[in-house]
């Protein structure tokens, strides 16, 4: 199992930084896909903005961009209808031998932010 992985499993989020060029490397990896130097790994922030989404036998999917750089799938948790552009909570992450993104919106139904 992957360092990603495991950080995963510990609801952690995780990537890999180069140590020279400060570029997360996506998907995880020991070396650089830019500068081929080694990487160190480091969390990575749990709000991201939500860049798309769809709908599948009720359930809500999104696209969710963190840090300007990475960008996941998963669920989006809630009852009302996202809106693209919105900032999103990595609520939940997990593995078990498939990645797991949970989402929710930071926006609350009266209008005040979540943390």
């Amino acid at each position: 199992m992957s360092r990603f992985e495991e950080e995963l499993k510990r609801d952690k989020f995780v990537c890999s930084e180069c140590s020279r060029c400060k570029k997360i490397v996506w998907p995880p990896s020991n070396y650089c896909n830019k500068c081929l130097n080694e990487t160190t790994w480091r969390e990575i922030s749990r709000k991201g903005k939500l860049v798309e989404y769809s709908y599948n036998k009720g359930e809500c999917f999104g696209i969710v961009e963190f840090e300007s750089q990475i960008r996941i799938v998963g669920t989006v948790k809630g009852s009302e209808r996202p809106d693209v552009g919105q900032i999103m909570n990595l609520e939940k992450c997990d593995y078990d031998g498939d990645e797991i993104f949970i989402f929710s919106s930071t926006v609350q139904r009266n209008g005040s932010q979540n943390s």
